[in-house]
């Protein structure tokens, strides 16, 4: 893979939330699901969600730049060996480390090579089991992050949401009822596929939920504005009002002016931790007819000349 820096577009000194932001603009362009079919860019997805899964860590991050790890995760090689035997086979081992095996100034030792190939008599095959000795690799996959856009009823209410993974997979995965803007979802083992044993690393789904044009969260609490005739501020009465579960019924009282506000108990968003629902919040607003109506005018200003009052003081 290339430097992740470069196919984040940031500078190696960039802070995280700068990676951060640089991931989640490429992401939104390229994901798979605003892309359908165009391989080209589901390769380019992947190689950002890598390159973030890489620079978003910061371990990862600072061992990627210490040089112990490459761009894909991978351990690299130690650079310093021990030198082998003085004066060719059966010969002692020097006390000092060197950065090469010292090819054309000793003789490697044939024990050596078995040792390290599963030959000599630790072996048993080390080939893609591990090292020198038997010892087997495992190493865990690499978590990957994502971001999922979900309607704002779909965050309150559960849902059943598809997602495309980096390696082009999809699966199907649950938003659970009064999910969060900015929650984040572990989907375990739908990370990237791990060495020997290690298993995989784990999926991270951050939610964006997505505003409504009618609802807005407080909370566990649902807000709404709802308008009302002049009559039914005046004289009370019943009407008609959305919630997340569908329309209910309810009752104005006689009297109601703008900024009136009506509780409907248990009608919010269930808590994840208590499993209790919270209320939703009716705020009234009087709306006058859309045209001038002469004998309304008349009738306001005869009561007006007998009941005058002030709302400014």
């Amino acid at each position: 893979m290339r430097d992740p820096y470069e196919v984040l577009g940031v500078g190696r000194s960039a802070s995280a939330d700068e990676i951060k932001q640089a991931y989640r603009k490429l992401a939104k362009k390229l994901h798979p699901d605003l892309n359908p079919g165009n391989k080209k860019v589901e390769a380019q997805f992947k190689e950002v969600a890598a390159a973030y899964d890489l620079l978003g860590d910061p371990e990862k991050r600072r061992r990627f730049d210490a040089g112990e790890i490459d761009s894909s995760g991978a351990e690299k090689p130690r650079q310093s060996y021990w030198r082998s035997y003085e004066g060719g086979r059966g010969g002692k081992y020097r006390g000092g480390a060197d950065n090469s095996f010292g090819l054309g100034e000793e003789e490697l030792s044939e024990d050596w090579f078995a040792n390290l190939f599963g030959d000599g008599p630790r072996g048993g095959g080390a080939g893609a089991r591990g090292y020198a000795g038997g010892q087997t690799v495992r190493m865990r996959g690499a978590d990957v992050s994502y971001v999922a856009p979900v309607e704002f009823l779909e965050a309150a209410l559960g849902a059943k949401k598809r997602l495309t993974l980096t390696d082009g997979k999809v699966i199907d995965f649950n938003i659970p009822p009064g999910t969060k803007d900015g929650q984040t979802l572990r989907l375990k083992g739908q990370g990237l596929p791990g060495f020997g044993d290690g298993g995989a690393g784990d999926a991270y789904v951050e939610i964006k939920v997505k505003a409504h044009p009618t609802f807005r969260r407080e909370g566990d609490d649902i807000h709404i504005e709802v308008p009302v005739t002049l009559q039914e501020a005046v004289l009370g009465g019943s009407i008609e009002v959305p919630t997340i579960d569908g329309r209910v019924t309810v009752t104005v009282p006689k009297g109601s002016n703008t900024g009136t506000v009506l509780r409907l108990k248990g009608k919010g968003v269930v808590d994840q931790k208590t499993r209790q629902r919270g209320d939703q919040y009716v705020r009234l607003k009087v709306v006058l007819p859309p045209k001038s109506d002469d004998k309304l005018a008349e009738m306001v200003e005869r009561w007006a000349k007998e009941n005058p009052y002030r709302v400014r003081e």
